[in-house]
């Protein structure tokens, strides 16, 4: 049994998709593959919170059964997704360039800064 310092908690089995991660993928059987900063984590969603999750403007689609959380987007170019700072350990996500130009219009509409 793994102790956790009273106000921490275990970021494998108690995080917030809108505040913890930063893309996620979806797969079959309700399987929806979350990656965060340090972490990728694989859990079963309900449809429901799926269509909840999605009916918002915190994720946006980039391709196929991937999401991006555009309040983690620092920056976009060349077809990589930055989140964080834009460094060769930053955590990125590759998407074809053509979709690259409506995901900063989205951006630019959301009023989020993005170069």
């Amino acid at each position: 049994m793994i102790m956790y310092a009273p106000g921490s908690r275990n970021i494998y089995e108690d995080f917030v998709v809108e505040t913890d991660i930063l893309f996620f993928k979806t797969g079959s059987h309700s399987l929806v593959s979350f990656h965060g900063k340090n972490y990728n984590i694989k859990k079963r969603m309900s449809a429901d919170r799926m269509t909840a999750l999605l009916s918002g403007k915190q994720f946006y689609n980039v391709g196929g059964s991937c999401y991006v959380n555009v309040d983690k987007i620092t920056e976009v170019e060349q077809g990589i997704i930055y989140f964080g700072e834009k460094s060769p350990t930053a955590k990125v996500l590759r998407i074809p360039r053509w979709r690259q130009e409506p995901l900063k219009r989205f951006l630019a509409s959301s009023k989020q800064p993005v170069s």
